[in-house]
């Protein structure tokens, strides 16, 4: 295979698709919680994904189960996250995709849903506000129009090359695709050449009737070790993940993780690591279902019911920004006086082998850090926000906001300052922070200064 040389493209003449006040690049809780907040906040929006479907790695990558819309508030287990992602949760539970709250590791609450309700629900959500729709559309480029704006997108289609002209972007790629493309200085993984380690998912369906009141994934992590102690067998991870869906003959299962050929997580920007990581992720899915069906009784007679389209990406770039989020910030429950949302998922790092957690103080603390506008902002552009695991975080910080709550709530706050920012026509950096507060407060957000909870009046 050829590797060296290089081809020179002859110029082209690139069609515009439109001029747009808001440029929304990326699907996941992040961008439609952007979309629909710039959409409803009077801006004319365009959300551009890749896939047929919206919902990023929630339904791309088959993750089913939103993290980080809980806290544990000394002691009390307290949605934190509410606003747009309150609408996606009524979306989805009309549709009777959503299972109630569960305890993860007896400390904090995680809620499972169907992938196929959360893609109708945002279908939904997002045309009721008014948002224009670009699917099957690859970002490929930026183009500034000056040193410090973007002046458009460039996508790949079906219909062939094109530009999406905006007023301000919002980066919700996951991967930070655009920031790069743009030049926003950026990190890969954690400094030392190492990322957290993907993992594929996959579904089970005709599961025993009773497998979730008897607690069957409770068998699952010591006949792991006994195979092991008895035959020597190893598994890609500890800590296996394996629960029932909102109907409970259908079980997720996470067992996975996938390394490439140096043994490091496989690298989400990397083309041919990539598609090694999908094969190896899949052979992976293959011998964990085998596993389950010959020694976990509630498994006998399951089958896979589906393999998302896609590995299940954690970590590529994250934005060096005006501030970053460390781990310390999270540990901490940190307070920040420009916060435009919360997170209360602690530092969750997938390592080779194994998935550590670290905790704040559980029950003795508030249990959910601020996030600040500041993580949303490059230094120099003045038209681009970044929200989602992409942005300006540590490699320790975004091991706990990656997840979907937090997604979420960057993602209703850069929408709703793109919408503040062209109404007062300044810069996403000089944006009037209390009047953005004050809109997201509004809009049902909760920013944490007030108490949560049952024994609050909020």
């Amino acid at each position: 295979m050829e590797t060296t040389t290089v081809i020179e493209e002859p110029a082209r003449s690139t069609p515009v698709y439109g001029s747009f006040d808001v440029v929304v690049l990326g699907g996941g809780p992040a961008g439609l919680a952007a979309a629909i907040a710039a959409s409803r906040s009077g801006a004319e929006t365009i959300m551009v994904e890749r896939y047929g479907f919206f919902g990023g790695m929630g339904t791309a990558a088959g993750v089913t189960n939103f993290c980080g819309l809980y806290a544990n508030c000394s002691g009390e287990h307290v949605q934190v996250v509410q606003g747009i992602a309150d609408d996606f949760l009524a979306g989805i539970a009309e549709l009777d995709g959503l299972r109630p709250p569960h305890l993860v590791l007896g400390r904090i609450m995680a809620q499972a849903y169907d992938t196929a309700a959360y893609k109708l629900a945002a279908d939904r959500l997002l045309k009721d506000a008014g948002t224009h729709l670009l699917l099957h559309a690859y970002g490929c480029g930026a183009i500034t129009r000056a040193p410090e704006a973007i002046d458009c997108l460039l996508v790949e289609t079906k219909s062939g090359r094109r530009a999406i002209r905006g007023r301000v972007f919002i980066d919700a790629s996951g991967d930070g695709d655009l920031l790069a493309w743009a030049g926003v200085p950026f990190e890969l993984g954690d400094g030392a050449g190492s990322m957290m380690y993907p993992s594929t998912m996959f579904r089970l369906n005709n599961v025993a009737p009773g497998a979730a009141a008897s607690r069957a994934w409770e068998e699952i992590p010591k006949k792991m070790a006994d195979l092991t102690r008895l035959t020597g067998k190893t598994f890609p991870r500890k800590g296996p993940i394996v629960r029932p869906q909102p109907h409970e003959i259908e079980w997720r299962a996470n067992l996975t993780q996938v390394a490439n050929a140096k043994g490091l997580a496989v690298d989400g920007t990397d083309a041919a690591q990539l598609s090694e990581g999908e094969i190896e992720g899949r052979r992976q899915v293959r011998e964990a279902f085998l596993f389950l069906r010959e020694h976990i009784p509630a498994f006998a007679q399951a089958y896979i019911v589906d393999i998302p389209p896609q590995l299940g990406i954690r970590e590529t770039r994250r934005m060096v920004g005006e501030y970053q989020l460390t781990a310390e910030d999270v540990l901490g429950c940190q307070s920040f006086p420009d916060s435009i949302g919360v997170n209360g998922w602690p530092i969750e790092d997938h390592v080779a082998g194994d998935v550590v957690f670290r905790w704040p103080d559980i029950p003795g603390s508030r249990g959910f850090n601020h996030l600040p506008y500041r993580m949303l902002l490059p230094h120099a552009l003045e038209n681009l926000l970044v929200a989602g695991r992409c942005a300006s975080m540590t490699h320790g910080g975004q091991s706990a906001a990656r997840v979907s709550g937090a997604c979420f709530a960057m993602g209703e706050a850069a929408g709703t300052a793109a919408a503040l920012a062209l109404r007062e026509g300044k810069t996403v950096q000089t944006v009037d922070v209390a009047e953005l507060q004050s809109r997201l407060k509004r809009n049902g957000a909760y920013l944490g200064f007030e108490p949560i909870g049952a024994h609050s009046s909020n």
